[in-house]
């Protein structure tokens, strides 16, 4: 059964701070955590970060964290080097679980998991939902993903992909959620790569993998997962904990 680990630095270019921020009374941390622990299919979650106060955070609600290197290039680098420091196997499964969605709905996790029992030779999946709001399609702080008909990933943007160059209607568009799952020895795999000139471009460390020339399976889910990136995301998100649809 995988392990989920929740990459969390203090450091953010926009919130600063960002996993200890109170949402609706509890540090975003806790809720992310939260949302983690009622999957079906995780068995462990840990918190990976490089700073002691998230360590003191998470321990002061009972959750598990690791501190790790400050200098990892990416939320998977992270996720690797808690990988080792929890001696796991080549063949286990690893999730990584943004610590930025403190509302995504655990049944997403089972939704990425998935392909993993249907395909042997799989070592890398995850998530994409179908954009509902219009302004997401060309927001760059929504990634947008294309996929081929097997359900692989073909390149993520922060530009609206597909474009429609002839003012084509109807044309679907996938938003990325940024979970992520892969196995121990892939994941091992991923921290060697250089960092690729689209990832340095688009700020997306999943490009890392396609430029290498690796496949990333994308599993559709029905549950969105809004992200925080600004203060107003805190108050929309509240909104959403006091609704009835929250997960």
């Amino acid at each position: 059964m995988p392990v989920a680990v929740i990459p969390a630095r203090y450091g953010s270019n926009r919130l600063q701070g960002k996993p200890l921020r109170k949402i609706a009374g509890k540090p975003m941390i806790q809720r992310v955590y939260e949302q983690a622990r009622k999957s079906a299919v995780v068995t462990r979650t840990v918190v990976a970060t490089d700073d002691e106060r998230i360590v003191r955070a998470v321990e002061a609600f009972g959750g598990e964290a690791l501190m790790t290197s400050d200098t990892c290039r990416s939320g998977t680098d992270r996720v690797a080097e808690t990988a080792k420091i929890l001696g796991l196997d080549a063949d286990e499964i690893l999730i990584n679980i943004q610590g930025d969605q403190p509302v995504f709905d655990p049944r997403c996790l089972d939704d990425m998991i998935r392909p993993f029992d249907t395909d042997r030779e799989l070592v890398m999946s995850t998530l994409a939902f179908k954009i509902q709001e219009e302004r997401e399609i060309t927001d760059p702080k929504d990634v947008k993903v294309v996929f081929d008909r097997n359900g692989y990933a073909l390149y993520f943007s922060r530009a609206q992909i597909p474009f429609p160059r002839d003012g084509q209607q109807g044309v679907n568009y996938y938003k990325h959620l940024g979970f992520y799952a892969y196995t121990r020895a892939f994941l091992d795999q991923i921290v060697t790569l250089p960092t690729g000139v689209c990832e340095d471009v688009e700020k997306l460390e999943q490009l890392r993998i396609l430029e290498a020339g690796f496949k990333i399976k994308v599993a559709v889910t029905p549950y969105d997962s809004p992200e925080v990136d600004l203060p107003e995301d805190i108050e929309r998100i509240e909104k959403k904990l006091l609704s009835a649809d929250a997960p």
